[in-house]
């Protein structure tokens, strides 16, 4: 990986420009050091900006890079459990369920022409033929069942969409979102409460912080926007972190 080939000639900083799926490549590679990264977003959807409050505008984005002071931002960890051990970093959030199995089926060719219109024809794709296995999420000694999940590091999702509004990358801890119901109406109606801002009062939606969840059961994973794998999983804030270059009044809080 070039960001880890790059932390051994200790650079004074790193630059990424690219998308979040680009950012956590990097973040990946350059996990419990202390060379400070900046970015250049450059992706569809810009998530980790839109949290750091980062221009999307490369002259505006430089001019941060050049002139912001790198902040420690915490990190999420997941180990699938599947197979041979993977270990994965995350810098924003992690889906399971319906929103990973939507990144598992996008079809790249159609989101680089379209961007978000392949994720929105992908999700609805997968909408049609959703038939979930039951999942099993253990939190502190504690198991709830759900057929998917988002687990944030940060606020937003999607944008400027917030499914765990209270995550902080700055907070050493994570907020995991159940969705309990696995009919393509439940879906619908989770989606609409998203929207709406209204799904954390659904009787069915379990809301929860944590530091380590133990996921059981078979179901696709995406981190930051990327495809990873399929459960069963172990998730946990890391005790790496990395320094992010972001504005003074760019404190990763939702706005």
């Amino acid at each position: 990986m070039l960001a880890r080939e790059a932390v051994g000639k200790s650079p004074a900083l790193i630059i990424a420009a690219g998308g979040d799926g680009t950012f956590n490549e990097v973040i990946n590679g350059i996990a419990g050091s202390a060379i400070p990264l900046a970015i250049l977003p450059l992706g569809t959807t810009n998530v980790l900006a839109k949290e750091l409050g980062i221009p999307e505008t490369v002259e505006g984005s430089m001019d941060i890079a050049i002139k912001g002071m790198p902040r420690v931002v915490s990190l999420g960890k997941i180990t699938l459990q599947q197979g041979f051990p993977k270990v994965r970093y995350f810098c924003t959030m992690l889906g399971i369920g319906f929103d990973a199995q939507t990144v598992f089926e996008l079809n790249k060719t159609l989101k680089n022409i379209s961007g978000k219109g392949a994720h929105i024809y992908s999700g609805i794709k997968v909408l049609s033929q959703f038939h979930p296995a039951e999942l099993t999420f253990t939190i502190r000694e504690k198991s709830y069942s759900g057929f998917s999940a988002i687990i944030g590091n940060g606020a937003k999702y999607g944008g400027h969409f917030r499914i765990t509004p209270d995550a902080r990358l700055t907070d050493p801890n994570l907020y995991i979102c159940i969705f309990k119901g696995k009919k393509r109406l439940d879906i619908f109606r989770y989606v609409m409460g998203v929207l709406t801002k209204s799904h954390l009062r659904f009787k069915d939606v379990e809301y929860l912080m944590a530091q380590k969840i133990q996921v059981d059961g078979s179901a696709h994973v995406q981190v930051d926007g990327d495809y990873l794998g399929m459960t069963p999983a172990v998730i946990e804030t890391a005790s790496e972190t990395v320094r992010l270059i972001y504005p003074g009044e760019g404190n990763p809080q939702a706005k």
